[in-house]
């Protein structure tokens, strides 16, 4: 089995030299910045940059109405519960207030069998 024989320096010169000259030729091919498929490709790029931007802004859009509109009933429950709240804690006031009126009207009914017991003496 022979070694490895790596390229030697004048090889590796002629390599480097060649692909220097290969990309200078690539270079020189590609057309001009005024040639008309340059141009076309150019306002077709700009074409579809254009919609993407205007899908992103749709979709922007979309997203903050529907923010809007869950703040929105975000807004409607936290009301609805705050009306609930208070409707709960009149009827627990009049419920009290009922409950004072009924003693009330006990004591007052005590009072009265107290008072014709001692006129009755």
């Amino acid at each position: 089995m022979s070694g490895y024989k790596g390229a030697n320096f004048n090889d590796r010169r002629e390599a480097a030299a060649n692909a220097r000259k290969t990309m200078l030729e690539k270079f020189r091919a590609q057309p001009a910045p005024d040639d008309p498929a340059v141009v076309a490709q150019r306002e077709e790029r700009l074409k579809i940059a254009a919609a993407r931007e205007a899908r992103a802004a749709e979709r922007r859009r979309a997203r903050e109405a529907e923010l809007a509109r869950k703040a929105a009933e975000e807004a409607a429950r936290k009301a609805e519960a705050e009306a609930r709240k208070a409707e709960e804690a009149a009827e627990a006031l009049r419920a009290k207030a009922a409950a004072v009126e009924l003693a009330a009207q006990q004591k007052a009914a005590r009072d009265a069998r107290y008072a014709a017991r001692k006129a009755r003496r």
